[in-house]
């Protein structure tokens, strides 16, 4: 699907303010399904799941450019723990809003309880695939609050993948739920070499525990919820050494890429 199909049904739709939509979706206890859809798929349902939906704008814009640089040991201490899969799991990122400029370091993790904790602190545009003493502090402090110490030795951290995509967010009031439609999506190694460049589009509900209407109208047009992780999908697509079990049924069977030489 390309960009003009989106630009064509997102621009009828009412919009919404990130302060509304905050105010509006901010769940305490929700599920997030994740979908891998074709072109052909997309460009059929999105226009379908979005009647009756509010589209986030910023700015006059009403999709967003992102990109993420993902940090590891190397060991891959985070790839393995999130691949096998592991509680006590965590992610170390910086997550740049390429539209406005604005850039955060980003500690997710994962504890016994299985809830998901993301904490993260303004970071330098400039310096994103770098982690100063500072940064690298935070992750320390953070790991050790949330799971209780610290796994890892945090000065080891170096950048091992990037990820960039565009992501339009649809607000639904019945239902108070979210979706993100994330498209153009690319994965990077950050040192150069391979580019890849998924072909489908990866779209995630956001609501209470049970099923939503975006998710019931997936199921009855044959798509089924997947996984994917931009993190470790990517690091398993990019490296075809490292194990990709949870992922072997998107990767094999649902997600298309392109491969070039970066510039």
């Amino acid at each position: 699907m390309n960009r003009e199909t989106v630009t064509d049904w997102v621009h009828q739709l009412p919009s919404i303010t990130l302060e509304e939509l905050n105010d509006n979706a901010a769940l305490q206890t929700r599920v997030d399904r994740k979908y891998i859809l074709t072109a052909a798929q997309a460009g059929q349902l999105l226009p379908v799941l979005a009647a009756g939906a509010q589209v986030l704008q910023i700015d006059q814009l009403r999709s967003f450019r992102y990109s993420s640089v993902y940090f590891d040991t190397p060991e891959l201490a985070s790839f393995h723990l999130a691949a096998h899969p592991r509680r006590r799991r965590f992610k170390v990122r910086t997550r740049s809003y390429l539209d406005t400029g604005a850039c955060f370091l980003e500690v997710k993790t994962e504890g016994a309880r299985e809830q998901t904790v993301k904490e993260r602190i303004e970071h330098n545009p400039a310096e994103r695939s770098n982690l100063d003493a500072e940064a690298r502090d935070y992750v320390r402090q953070t790991l050790e609050h949330e799971l209780g110490d610290c796994r890892i030795d945090v000065e080891l951290l170096a950048p091992v993948i990037e990820s960039s995509y565009r992501r339009t967010t649809l607000y639904r009031a019945e239902s108070g739920s979210r979706v993100t439609i994330d498209e153009q999506l690319r994965w990077a190694d950050p040192l150069g070499g391979g580019l890849l460049r998924c072909n489908e589009v990866v779209l995630e509900t956001k609501s209470a525990l049970n099923a939503g209407e975006v998710d019931r109208l997936l199921w009855r047009h044959g798509v089924r919820p997947s996984r994917i992780s931009k993190f470790a999908t990517g690091m398993g697509l990019l490296h075809a050494g490292l194990p990709a079990n949870r992922w072997h049924q998107s990767t094999k069977y649902k997600i298309t890429t392109e491969f070039s030489l970066q510039d």
